[in-house]
């Protein structure tokens, strides 16, 4: 379940950290009533630009394979070890 704070809480920084981490999910700070921040641990942070990265390359590969841009393992090998030299 989402963590939801005021901003007035954002004082207390230590238990804020230590619940950033504890929790393993961001912390939604509200500003009169209004989301206003979302903050979170640098570990689930880059957790979750990761996942983001694969999915992106995912959707990539994907349209890619839509579009009939595929080339056969012996020619992907070829031209791999002719443009690095191996």
């Amino acid at each position: 379940m989402p963590q939801i704070i005021p901003i007035r809480d954002l004082k207390n920084t230590s238990d804020i950290s230590r619940k950033c981490h504890q929790s393993n999910e961001p912390i939604f700070v509200t500003k009169n009533g209004y989301g206003d921040m979302v903050i979170m641990s640098m570990n689930f942070y880059e957790e979750r630009m990761f996942i983001n990265d694969v999915r992106d390359k995912l959707s990539d590969a994907e349209d890619q394979l839509k579009a009939g841009k595929t080339m056969d393992a012996d020619a992907s090998l070829k031209l791999f070890r002719e443009k690095y030299h191996v």
